[in-house]
């Protein structure tokens, strides 16, 4: 069995992860990457032999190596590698290899799978089975975004870019919601939403999937599927703010609310006849986590874990990386980070932000990621900002994509309702805020870039411009 195994692009999220899994199964890992990165640092403490910058003489003693998306087809290792005969492979290609024989359950949606997996990986580790797993962030529970267990079970979040979830052939499929996104890749939401299908056509036998019946592009994907192949939908409508419509009413589980602030999940029969099967208060805030509460709550009662094992683990998940994450509260003024990249990710965080921080003055500070993301969906991402009571905008966060020569001060004169200020630099935002923030403020930081940084330099400016109040209470 291939056992050596080089890394183009090993810095990232996606592929250090899969490292890091890997080095715990005992195979030789090395990998490249122009720069160094907390992932790395952390590689290097397990083993990893890594190398700053790629070379020709990078790609020494490898059976197989795997490609970062954003790595190119001149790059200078893949040419060498392919010299030599050695395959070169992306993460779509390569992820049997790491999953091997485990049962593979696999969460897929275009908002809520890091969390939703971090949330399945932390029942199951409750639940003392060991999983593997692979997710998008650091979970808090687990200290780790990836690991390579003992157990029968691989928790693995579907990434739909560059399609790498169709290297997965689940046993259990989840579903959160199906949006158009990354552009780049999926021209139109028609395109969109048909790799979705092909991600559920890689279902194994006597698969199940699991799906949210709120969404309607889900529920698009859904009535899709081949009739044979067992699907269960749920709903948390009851706490929404809208009227059901019939998918949701009719949904095979619902979450509830109860009067003591806990919420409750109903298996739901013909004739809307209900059967509890479990409860539990929310450890993180949010409708949009309730959801992702409820479809890893059915995830795992499907493969025989316990109530009360569930809703223990539930009550004590405490969140991923940059999903929702407070840094705490530094003289008065909270300080807030999430990864929120769409629209309707937006709203999600805002709402709960909103419900988190009742009477709160809320900063939004937004960081536009890519080009093709931010002129494509303007006009939503026009109407979530403006939920914001103050609105802080820096220049767009190019990752992988060359400059459309679009700037992000051309969204400023589309917000009407809220004062809004562009910020050509992380440094001119964190200016600005440092000026104008108040005692009872909330700055929420939505970025999938580097603008985590505005928030680490507030946390110190306001600590010391402010020493006599010198109290920092940390969540």
């Amino acid at each position: 069995m291939t056992n050596r195994v080089h890394f183009i692009g090993i810095g990232g999220t996606g592929l250090s992860a899969i490292a890091k899994v890997l080095v715990e199964k005992g195979w030789h890992v090395s990998g490249s990457d122009r720069s160094s990165s907390p992932y790395l640092e952390e590689l290097r403490k397990l083993g990893v032999q890594l190398f700053i910058g790629h070379s020709a003489e990078n790609i020494k003693d490898v059976d197989v190596v795997v490609r970062s998306s954003a790595v190119p087809d001149d790059n200078i290792e893949v040419v060498t590698a392919q010299a030599k005969g050695i395959p070169v492979q992306k993460r779509v290609d390569f992820l049997p290899s790491v999953i091997g024989d485990q049962i593979c359950i696999a969460i897929a949606g275009t908002h809520g799978k890091t969390t939703t997996t971090s949330m399945i990986a932390w029942i199951l580790t409750q639940a003392g089975l060991d999983p593997s797993f692979i997710i998008g962030s650091v979970s808090k529970n687990l200290g780790t975004n990836a690991h390579a267990g003992t157990g029968e079970f691989f928790v693995i979040e579907a990434d739909e870019y560059d399609s790498m979830f169709l290297g997965l052939h689940p046993f259990v499929a989840v579903v959160t919601n199906v949006e158009h996104d990354h552009p780049d890749c999926y021209p139109t939401p028609q395109v969109y939403s048909q790799a979705f299908l092909n991600f559920l056509a890689n279902l194994q036998a006597r698969g199940l999937i699991i799906l949210c019946a709120d969404h309607a592009g889900a529920m698009s994907v859904r009535f899709k599927l081949p009739v044979n192949i067992p699907v269960f939908t749920y709903s948390v409508f009851s706490l929404m703010e809208q009227n059901p419509n019939s998918n949701q009413q009719n949904a095979d589980y619902l979450l509830l609310s109860a009067e003591d602030g806990s919420f409750k999940l109903f298996s739901q029969e013909a004739l809307h006849v209900r059967k509890e099967m479990l409860s539990f208060k929310a450890g993180v805030p949010g409708i949009h986590n309730l959801q992702n509460a409820a479809a890893a709550a059915i995830t795992a009662l499907t493969l025989g874990i316990e109530p009360q094992v569930i809703s223990l683990a539930l009550e004590s998940f405490s969140g991923s990386g940059r999903r929702f994450d407070v840094l705490g509260n530094f003289n008065g003024i909270t300080l807030i980070d999430d990864y929120a990249h769409h629209p309707t990710e937006i709203h999600a965080t805002i709402q709960a932000a909103r419900m988190a921080y009742p009477n709160h003055r809320l900063w939004v500070v937004w960081q536009p990621h890519t080009f093709s993301r931010t002129q494509t969906l303007l006009q939503d991402y026009v109407k979530e900002i403006s939920q914001a009571d103050q609105l802080v905008i820096t220049e767009v966060f190019a990752a992988r994509e060359k400059s459309t020569g679009f700037s992000s001060a051309q969204i400023i004169p589309k917000i009407k309702n809220i004062p809004a200020f562009f910020a050509p630099t992380l440094n001119d935002a964190e200016t600005y805020l440092e000026n104008h923030l108040e005692s009872g403020d909330v700055v929420l930081v939505l970025s999938a870039g580097d603008a985590i940084q505005i928030n680490q330099t507030l946390s110190q400016s306001i600590m010391t411009n402010s020493p006599s109040n010198s109290t920092v209470v940390k969540s």
